[in-house]
């Protein structure tokens, strides 16, 4: 130790500043990290926290850059109002911003009716604000008009999952065990990038004798771990999942005893299957048949198997019945309801699953209970102290309200979401936003949302605030408030509890997180998503608990003998699935094509995705100059092949122009990608945003939006001139 650090002789070392355990605000991952004040500066730093058995203390450069945003050189710290129409927005004070933001909701109420009033909310806000935001647009506003960005991560597999198997959670079963399983078929995931700190499962899956199956139109850094790389033409995954399945059939492979035991519906899906023989698949996807083989070899040949999907197969406009063919592969050959074996989904956005668990979902209500079920709107009408029939019905999904803006919906209430950049036909939404005769939005920076918006009220973040969130393995985790909001910023929750007494409701939306945990918990009870059971104390002790975890009558040892609490859920469907009878349900699917495809003006497909160093919109990381210069702006994929028809170099810019319009970008250059596909990352604004080009198709059954496939052609920026038609469409893996 140098005489500059080492204590004075016969001294006691001062005490190490407190280190708070949080998670990281970013994906569903959830990596444990510690907080601390930084070192002889302002604001706090990121420690490794390594008992945290998901990520064991390591971190992506998004996780150990968070504290960044911390500061009051990026974010918001005071109201912003625009006083005129037209008018710019300017500094205010919570008490005008606040009357501005109910008379503005309450006026288009009274005019219009309740449902003229929108809500839209966030898959990072945290259990107890989803619980309560949807709390507030169906009591304080009675609008059935509210809906959340995570109906654009998840929804497919959530309605796949529930049709299948009873009830949907993103991985039934821990990280812990992908590495201890046989095969991985993992489907339109590029966790190198989107979750780093999760590649090492896959990494110790290979190092154990497992094998991966990677499912992916680009070569990405995922891929190049792969044992075995499948790079169908986007929008094919459904075909290539019937194709493995009839071969499954064909080969004899199928499990008939877990199938008869265990399922219900196989001789249709069985039937389904048969329509989709290799030869055809090889012609719709440009997977090789014997790649195929190679595929139902690896995965029917370990002793347990799991297949994970994200959102490449399902941000399809056939995504549910996409993710459905996935899990009847799984239930013909055995592979779920079985230690080590199953169908997950890797959730993205860092609370896209207890988000909608609570709430924010058009059709739901706390606790994964139905909107239309009697009584589910009994029970919660019943905590709430309201009439049931007092409860508005569902109402319209993301990007059916987003549409409505302007028209049938007059006002809303935006908080953590940045649709401009974020929703599909981007230009579009950002019309519609615009057209509104009032907005409301908050968040912690100033989005490109929110720089439309009437009123915008910052809010706290992460590390500035307690709550809860639930992680991709249905994991429910405690995120501690380890340093104070600047002046001027109020929580989400307090926002709420203002506003609602404004608008004539003075009890019922408290500001305290664990009072507001506390009466989801009794909402929750008994619905599929129970957290009854769960505790911020007990959260603090276990490093988490998995939901279900009903409520053990005296397990807090209160009015008679202590009884042991429920120890949580961490692996589904091993004795039973969620259904009537307990049984799996095949559901037959047959494959359909994109609801856009290539035509002589439109001959490639645009796919579109997330670099390592960018989240989402890049409302937040963009404002981090480290991120920024690791990816400082968007760019298009293309194959060598249509760069030389271009006749364009690296670098230099393209335009890629859809039937809804046309981003700018400079090239990247690789063999790594389909020559009939380009991808575009979806991070940025202005000319360079992916999201004005894809196609608001959506998914009849989950409505979700086609984000990963719409036709597209390709010109030299400033050109006229189609390229790509020449491009033949071949197998390609």
């Amino acid at each position: 130790m140098s005489a500059t650090t080492a204590p004075p002789a016969g001294t006691t070392p001062p005490a190490p500043p407190a280190t708070v355990d949080t998670h990281c605000p970013y994906c569903a991952l959830q990596c444990g990290m510690g907080l601390r004040p930084a070192a002889g500066e302002e604001g706090v730093e990121v420690v490794e926290r390594a008992a945290f058995d998901v990520n064991r203390g390591a971190l992506c450069g998004k996780g150990r850059t968070a504290p960044a945003l911390l500061s009051s050189r990026v974010r918001l710290t005071e109201p912003l109002v625009r006083r005129r129409r037209g008018g710019p927005l300017e500094p205010a004070g919570w008490e005008e911003a606040l009357d501005r933001v109910a008379e503005g909701l309450s006026r288009t109420r009274a005019a219009h009716g309740p449902d003229a009033v929108g809500v839209f909310g966030g898959g990072g806000l945290t259990n107890e604000k989803a619980y309560a935001l949807g709390k507030f647009a169906r009591l304080v506003l009675g609008t059935s008009q509210i809906d959340y960005n995570g109906r654009f991560c998840m929804s497919s597999a959530a309605a796949a999952q529930g049709r299948a198997f009873g009830l949907d959670r993103g991985l039934p079963f821990p990280l812990a065990d992908v590495p201890r399983t046989g095969c991985v078929v993992l489907v339109g995931s590029n966790l190198a990038e989107t979750m780093p700190p999760a590649l090492r499962y896959l990494t110790e899956l290979r190092e154990n004798g497992g094998r991966l199956v990677v499912v992916d139109p680009r070569r990405t850094r995922t891929a190049d771990h792969a044992d075995l790389h499948l790079a169908p033409r986007p929008g094919t995954d459904l075909a290539l999942a019937l194709g493995m399945l009839h071969l499954v059939v064909a080969e004899g492979r199928v499990d008939e005893e877990f199938v008869a035991a265990r399922t219900s519906g196989w001789p249709e899906a069985r039937a389904a299957a048969m329509a989709h023989w290799p030869e055809l698949v090889e012609r719709i996807t440009g997977v090789p048949v014997p790649r195929l083989r190679e595929a139902v070899a690896m995965f029917c040949d370990a002793p347990a198997s799991m297949v994970l999907t994200a959102r490449g197969p399902e941000q399809q406009s056939k995504g549910t019945d996409t993710v459905g063919a996935w899990i009847n592969l799984c239930l013909a050959t055995g592979r779920a309801g079985r230690p080590l074996s199953g169908y997950g989904c890797l959730t993205g956005q860092g609370n896209g699953q207890g988000g909608r668990e609570h709430g924010q979902k058009a059709d739901q209500l706390p606790g994964y209970r139905r909107l239309d079920d009697p009584a589910a709107r009994e029970h919660v009408a019943r905590v709430w102290g309201v009439d049931p029939n007092s409860l508005p019905g569902p109402g319209r999904s993301a990007y059916e309200l987003l549409d409505a803006l302007g028209r049938d919906v007059r006002a809303l209430l935006l908080s953590g979401s940045n649709p401009v950049v974020s929703a599909p036909h981007a230009a579009h939404v950002e019309e519609r936003i615009a057209s509104l005769d009032f907005l409301a939005v908050c968040d912690v920076v100033l989005s490109e949302t929110a720089a439309l918006a009437d009123v915008v009220l910052p809010v706290a973040q992460w590390a500035e605030e307690t709550g809860t969130t639930t992680s991709l393995e249905g994991r429910v985790l405690l995120r501690r408030r380890a340093v104070t909001a600047p002046p001027g910023v109020r929580t989400d929750l307090e926002v709420l509890n203002a506003l609602a007494a404004r608008l004539g409701w003075r009890r019922g939306f408290p500001t305290d997180p664990e009072e507001v945990f506390g009466e989801l918990r009794r909402a929750s009870a008994g619905g599929p998503a129970d957290y009854s059971g769960i505790t911020y104390r007990r959260i603090a002790e276990e490093g988490g608990v998995f939901w279900p975890c009903p409520e053990v009558p005296g397990a807090d040892g209160a009015g008679g003998p202590s009884a042991d609490p429920h120890p949580g859920t961490p692996r589904l469907f091993l004795d039973r699935f969620a259904t009537g009878d307990g049984r799996a349900r095949f559901v037959p699917v047959a494959h359909r094509p994109a609801a856009e495809e290539p035509d002589a003006d439109h001959p490639l497909l645009l796919t579109t995705g997330r670099v390592l160093a960018q989240y989402q919109s890049g409302a937040q990381t963009r404002r981090v100059a480290e991120l920024n210069g690791a990816a400082p702006g968007p760019f298009v994929e293309l194959h060598p092949r249509l760069a030389e028809r271009l006749g364009v170099a690296e670098g230099e810019p393209v335009a890629v122009v859809s039937r809804r319009g046309r981003a700018v970008a400079p090239a990247r250059i690789t063999s790594g990608i389909r020559p009939d596909t380009v991808f575009m990352p979806f991070h940025w604004p202005g000319e360079g945003r992916a999201n004005t080009l894809t196609n608001p198709a959506l998914d009849p059954t989950s409505r979700m939006p086609e984000f990963k496939v719409c036709a597209v052609r390709v010109e030299a920026a400033g050109s006229e001139a189609v390229a790509g038609e020449a491009v033949p469409s071949r197998p390609h893996g």
